[in-house]
């Protein structure tokens, strides 16, 4: 079964920076797109940013400029850096890999960005 591992959370000032990343367990085929996904308290989960196979990226317009989606194939790992962090974007990260036939979820990782 595979299983997405995510890191990098933490606690950070406003307009710091952190860089999640989510890996895969082992081998997955058929990927549509990776992706970054967050909810915050009392809030739905939301989109953040997703990159195809072939390096197409989408991204919230909250978080354009300042997140940045990447990802690593021969590694199955998606990165999402993100820079000038703001008390809003305070939340559980969720790594997801889209496939033809499966959609994985990790189990979240925490941002918190407060003074």
């Amino acid at each position: 079964q595979v299983q997405l591992v995510e890191s990098g959370g933490g606690l950070v000032q406003p307009g710091g920076s952190l860089r999640l990343s989510c890996a895969a367990s082992r081998s997955i085929f058929s990927i549509i797109h990776m992706g970054w996904y967050r909810q915050a308290p009392g809030k739905q989960r939301e989109l953040v940013a997703t990159i195809t196979d072939g390096g197409r990226t989408n991204y919230i317009d909250s978080v354009k400029g300042r997140f940045t989606i990447s990802r690593d194939n021969a590694k199955i790992t998606t990165y999402l850096q993100m820079n000038s962090l703001k008390p809003e974007d305070t939340a559980v990260y969720y790594c997801n890999v889209f496939t033809s036939t499966m959609d994985y979820w990790g189990k979240g990782t925490l941002v918190t960005v407060s003074s």
